[in-house]
């Protein structure tokens, strides 16, 4: 359990002397070598060729990063669109000086999006099965692989909680002195609940049937991934301006919840028109 009142002030990561190895982008890279190790062993059971696992790898990488970069600056922050345009593609930001950023500013909405059209085109181009068969078996490692994101998110002292109001949370240091208030740890209530997310996929994949079902595991991924990010945002700080915001409910929530239907789509009702081959 987390103590009462716990004070949280890492390093951001470790110099190198000529360069800073943040520990966010560690995460990153600890999450897509995972989830290579992941593909490969659902590979292997699927009898598919070390070559089209390559080819997965580098679609995954550049399209979850380039999708999760988009989504961040058109839902939170459009106007880097015209104020610092080539900072949303490079780790640099130019505005105010040259300065050295580091990938900062993902949505996982946006990476989840481009997650489904870079698998689209994989399929296409490489695989040549169905698009929903991957999506089935990638969501394994892509669950997995959340779980370190959101772990980067805490160490980054970023995506925080809202003041609890109480002795319990964390206070992050690295936020101005005004905000230094015991907070929600909103970052490890997601990476906590992504592992539950990941080892139902993981069971449902190598314990039943499901994995013969298409579509079944994808929706499953949505529902439980979207329901939980849904819930959390409750206790989260709004991550930039709140362009979309009904009923009391924030940017975040709104676009979770046509992931969820979609899920329930999938698991409940859809039937594919041929069987896998």
């Amino acid at each position: 359990m987390l103590a009462l009142d716990m004070v949280w002030d890492p390093s951001k990561g470790l110099d190198l002397g000529f360069f800073t190895l943040h520990y966010y982008s560690v995460m990153w890279i600890i999450a897509f070598l995972l989830g290579l190790q992941i593909m490969k062993r659902i590979y292997k059971h699927e009898n598919q060729s070390n070559e089209s696992l390559d080819s997965l790898f580098i679609y995954a990488v550049v399209g979850i990063m380039l999708g999760a970069r988009l989504g961040h600056v058109i839902f939170y922050q459009p106007e880097l669109i015209t104020e610092d345009f080539f900072s949303i593609f490079l780790p640099f930001k130019f505005k105010g000086g040259f300065e050295f950023t580091g990938f900062q500013g993902l949505a996982s909405h946006g990476a989840a999006i481009a997650m489904i059209i870079s698998m689209y085109l994989y399929n296409k181009k490489v695989l040549k099965k169905t698009v929903l068969w991957i999506l089935d078996r990638v969501v394994i490692p892509v669950a997995s692989g959340a779980v370190f994101v959101r772990l980067g998110n805490f160490i980054n002292s970023e995506i925080i909680g809202k003041p609890t109001n109480s002795d319990f949370g964390v206070t992050f240091k690295q936020l101005p002195l005004s905000e230094q208030v015991a907070r929600h740890p909103a970052q490890l209530y997601e990476a906590g609940s992504y592992i539950f997310v990941f080892l139902a996929l993981w069971y449902f994949y190598w314990k039943t049937k499901k994995s013969e079902q298409e579509g079944f595991l994808f929706g499953l991924f949505l529902v439980l991934l979207w329901t939980v990010r849904f819930f959390v945002e409750f206790v989260k700080e709004p991550q930039g301006d709140e362009y979309f915001v009904l009923l009391g409910l924030n940017t975040g929530q709104l676009l979770s919840i046509p992931f969820v239907l979609i899920g329930l789509y999938f698991m409940f009702i859809y039937k594919p028109k041929t069987k896998l081959s």
